[in-house]
């Protein structure tokens, strides 16, 4: 890899975040309706007193920057990211953005790293396993139904395993992260606790997922079968499980790491319809309550911190490929 190709990557990065983060400024502005008026509305809907309210939206709006003209909104706005100063909440005043999401982001990753990881072992395996001919005839048979739930979304899953498995059976907590009057801390009971709440929405997400995983790993390894090199390995003696695993999938998972590498990426975000569904305490659910509010800086927020995950992931992924599969190099020839 030359310094040149490694610069040139980086400037796309920082090209990419952005013109990202433009939009993220644009969007939310282009929106109907004013947030600030909005939040002394709801003040006064929960029995707040709100006397003068035209003279606390102004004040509001110049604490906000909101009463600046847009250039100079943006000009502050990228000035507060490149010192990663999300602002302070609208709908949580004073309270920083970045301490709201601090509190969601470990239960949304908790939830989907493991979710994710999980989906794409299984979803990889048995795509693989579908197509190879030492595969028992029985398994052949129990896999492609796991292909169906790929065309299910995932939050009608979550609403048909919460019916299921929660309200009909009772096996399985309905929501939340622990149940009511729980102590807290890092007890063994604490853990078990939150470990069985997250059952629930991991199930439907790792469901929803596996299908799509089988269908790009069956696919590659319908390329990679009858090739050379698996021939001389069978001519070598080795046995079908080296072949299988050492020669089989690791030329065909390159593309499956890729969409892990993206998909890890994007968990910051959240799986929103699961975690309102489920009453998840993550960046999904933070976020759905962000639009309810208008909350602009939290929106900002969020997807900002979604756009710079997704680009440093496709940066590294860049940058590692090489290491991967040694065919790949960016030396120009």
């Amino acid at each position: 890899m030359t310094v040149s190709y490694l610069v040139r990557r980086l400037l796309v990065f920082f090209l990419i975040v952005w013109v990202a983060a433009s939009i993220n400024f644009i969007i939310p502005r282009l929106a109907p309706g004013d947030p600030v008026a909005a939040m002394v509305g709801r003040m006064s809907q929960q029995g707040a007193s709100v006397e003068g309210s035209a003279q606390i939206i102004e004040n509001y709006r110049k604490q906000f920057g909101l009463d600046d003209p847009l250039p100079v909104q943006y000009v502050k706005y990228l000035w507060a990211l490149m010192r990663f100063d999300l602002g302070p909440s609208l709908s949580n005043f004073p309270t920083p953005v970045s301490d709201i999401i601090a509190r969601a982001l470990p239960w949304t990753i908790g939830l989907l790293v493991i979710a994710t990881l999980i989906a794409f072992t299984l979803g990889s395996l048995f795509g693989a396993l579908l197509v190879w001919r030492a595969t028992p005839r029985a398994a052949q048979l129990l896999f492609p139904p796991l292909m169906v739930f790929a065309a299910i979304p995932y939050y009608l899953l979550a609403i048909v395993l919460l019916y299921l498995l929660a309200f009909q059976l009772g096996w399985l907590p309905t929501g939340g992260t622990a149940r009511i009057g729980a102590s807290g801390g890092w007890s063994l009971d604490t853990i078990v606790d939150v470990a069985l709440h997250s059952i629930l929405p991991a199930l439907s997400i790792v469901l929803s997922a596996v299908g799509g995983w089988m269908l790009g790993m069956r696919a590659m390894m319908v390329s990679v079968i009858g090739s050379d090199y698996l021939t001389l390995a069978e001519a070598k003696g080795l046995t079908q499980r080296r072949i299988f695993m050492r020669y089989a999938v690791r030329n065909a998972i390159l593309p499956q790491v890729t969409g892990l590498a993206i998909s890890l990426g994007t968990i910051v975000s959240g799986a929103l319809l699961v975690e309102v569904i489920f009453s998840y305490p993550g960046v999904g659910f933070l976020l759905y309550r962000a639009i309810q509010n208008a909350d602009y800086t939290l929106i900002q927020g969020i997807t900002f911190m979604l756009v710079l995950a997704v680009g440093i992931v496709i940066l590294v992924l860049d940058l590692a490929y090489p290491l991967l599969d040694p065919r790949i190099t960016y030396q120009g020839r």
